[in-house]
């Protein structure tokens, strides 16, 4: 009786079910069946989502497509840290996402990446941060998820496939590869849901 009192008076989650009266923030994905696949029909707003690939080019960028267009609505800037190439703004402009309303930082070393990217999670003045980390510990990767939290933003890292067989502190956590048919989404880690789901979506 006691342990049933704790865990209804704090917001935990024991496997597949989430606390009775915790409704995680989400923000829609623009893809219906991935929407289906995640809690609370979208991607965790106040959280880090790690998407994992082999290699880039796949349609990682399409994924988030529908999320940055709206959110170049809301005033709030999406903060790009250390992309693996230079922002296509023709690409980002026929995508309906506003060049004004992203903002674009390379630090020269990892240590930095790192700490802009927990900054600009913790802030409370960004849209969303896309975090490709070119080195990264599960220290820094438990700062990041706090700092999410706190300023209440979505955090997406974009990481190799490898660092699927490590634990990591994301509430969030898909496999992309390229399809046929699309991008490959398969469910690694999702709070409140079993992993293994996947779909295919034409991004």
């Amino acid at each position: 009786m006691i342990l049933e009192e704790i865990l209804s008076s704090v917001p935990v989650w024991r496997g597949d079910k989430l606390l009775l009266g915790h409704q995680p923030k989400t923000l829609s994905s623009g893809y219906t069946d991935l929407d289906t696949l995640l809690v609370g029909g979208g991607w965790p707003g106040a959280a880090l989502t790690e998407l994992l690939l082999d290699h880039h080019g796949i349609g990682e960028l399409g994924l988030l497509r529908p999320l940055l267009s709206k959110l170049g609505q809301t005033g709030k800037p999406a903060v790009w840290i250390s992309p693996p190439y230079i922002p296509y703004a023709p690409a980002l402009r026929q995508a309906r996402i506003s060049l004004d309303s992203m903002c674009w930082i390379s630090p020269d070393k990892a240590g930095d990446a790192a700490w802009v990217a927990e900054q600009c999670l913790r802030s409370g003045s960004c849209g969303a941060v896309l975090f490709w980390p070119k080195a990264i510990n599960t220290r820094i990767l438990r700062r990041l998820q706090l700092a999410a939290e706190q300023g209440e933003c979505p955090g997406f890292l974009f990481r190799p496939r490898a660092a699927a067989s490590q634990s990591s502190p994301a509430a969030l956590r898909l496999l992309l590869s390229a399809q046929a048919q699309g991008l490959g989404v398969e469910l690694l880690k999702c709070r409140g849901r079993r992993p293994g789901a996947h779909t295919c979506l034409a991004v």
